[in-house]
């Protein structure tokens, strides 16, 4: 595939340094891991090897020690991995991670990523698998394994023809727990035809506390920020690996075998701004292209506030979101200091504000890129980058394409999987007649 590079978010480009006398204390996902309670153990596994693998068998990887050298931002991993020496390696094949010492070698595997393709695939495939039906939990879809250099990426697709039901995107799909059931769900309940969903990490995604003991145990003590030096935030050439899927619509939109649909949900995870948010947030687009708010429905101010009722496109976007909650917040911008908030009402109309994104938008954390609205209590997406470009790859393919980001909170989140589990329960106890 053909990757432009694409100026990297600030959240990335933010050098920190950590206290060597505290090098435990989290930094750029307190909010999620020490205020959401978000649950990461599912992510890697790593282990120390009890044997020392051979040269050859490190030759046959990739050394990407330099790679993440230069690409981490986190100057205490960085020195902790000259000062041991540690060389690190990717099997790109199986997407474990090595790291070879002297004396020692510790291996890091992406345990979420296994768990997924073992239940689509029955194994952890290597090569592209070409298309396979689904199990009875998808019985009317079928799966397809896609290889790549940052751990793949998971096809999903309804038999026959889709009539046009939204695609489903995850493009950070391990970062945000749940939001695979978030997808299943849009597509076991019709509100989606096909799906495109992340297997690798991106860079963000943090160490749990039992690995982080037994790291410390072994005399290797990672500092557990969110942009770690394990699997690597960028390729060989420098590019970000965190935008693979919106960069790549187009290539995967032709392996799905049928035009872009209108409606485009990209889905995320968030803490929200309190443990039971329980508010959606949909982006429509803070980046250049800029959008209108006629691109959206037709505007009415009163007084100081702002009616929008939305298009047949817009409504018909929402109306599928309604099923995860019915508190829905709209936000978008026109231009760079020109926002708007809206909040859904029980008829659809959009009720909100102007706002000043650079004034109005407080941080939830110093230092931090976890932005909201105090006046609404609620969390503000709009300038998100990745957001930008998957817009900017569907128009290019169909005009008329309206892009949801949509940001569901810990608590919704956690509800869809409970209710997926319930249901798979319910019908394995039809099939087998109790």
């Amino acid at each position: 595939m053909k990757m432009k590079r694409p100026s990297i978010p600030p959240l990335f480009c933010h050098t920190f340094t950590v206290d060597a006398s505290a090098p435990f204390r989290r930094h750029l996902n307190r909010l999620e891991v020490e205020i959401g309670r978000e649950d990461y153990r599912h992510l890697k596994r790593v282990e120390l090897l009890s044997q020392i693998p051979s040269d050859g068998v490190f030759a046959s990887m990739d050394e990407i020690t330099r790679r993440v050298l230069d690409s981490t931002q986190n100057l205490y991993n960085r020195d902790l991995l000259l000062r041991l020496g540690i060389r690190v390696y990717l099997d790109a094949a199986s997407y474990s991670v090595y790291y070879r010492l002297d004396d020692r070698a510790l291996r890091f595997t992406a345990a979420w990523r296994r768990r997924v393709l073992k239940r689509f695939f029955a194994e952890s495939p290597i090569v592209e698998t070409g298309w396979r039906p689904c199990d009875a939990r998808l019985p009317h879809f079928e799966c397809r394994f896609l290889p790549d250099g940052a751990g793949g990426v998971l096809l999903l697709r309804l038999k026959g023809k889709r009539e046009d039901l939204p695609l489903i995107t995850a493009t950070h799909g391990p970062y945000d727990p749940h939001t695979l059931e978030a997808a299943l769900y849009f597509l076991t309940t019709e509100r989606g035809g096909a799906a495109i969903i992340n297997l690798g990490f991106s860079g963000r995604e943090p160490l749990s506390d039992e690995n982080l003991a037994k790291l410390r145990d072994w005399g290797i003590p990672l500092n557990p920020s969110n942009i770690d030096v394990i699997y690597p935030y960028a390729d060989a050439s420098g590019h970000p690996y965190c935008y693979k899927l919106e960069e790549g619509l187009q290539d995967y939109m032709e392996i799905l075998g049928e035009g872009l649909p209108q409606i485009v949900i990209d889905l995320h995870g968030c803490v929200g701004v309190a443990p039971d948010d329980r508010r959606l947030v949909v982006g429509l687009g803070g980046l250049p292209p800029y959008r209108r708010p006629q691109d959206f429905g037709a505007l009415e101010a009163r007084d100081e506030m702002l009616l929008l009722r939305p298009d047949s496109r817009l409504r018909r976007g929402l109306d599928l979101l309604k099923g995860i909650s019915d508190e829905i917040c709209i936000q978008f911008c026109s231009a760079p200091d020109l926002g708007y908030s809206f909040l859904m009402d029980e008829e659809g109309t959009l009720v909100g504000r102007l706002l000043d994104p650079h004034t109005e938008a407080k941080s939830l954390i110093p230092g931090e890129e976890r932005t909201w609205l105090p006046e609404e209590s609620v969390r503000w997406i709009p300038g998100a980058g990745g957001n930008a470009l998957q817009r900017m790859a569907a128009h290019r393919m169909r005009k008329d394409a309206l892009c949801l980001h949509v940001e569901i909170p810990t608590a919704l989140r956690r509800r869809i999987a409970l209710r997926l589990k319930e249901e798979a329960i319910a019908a394995s106890l039809d099939a087998s007649g109790l």
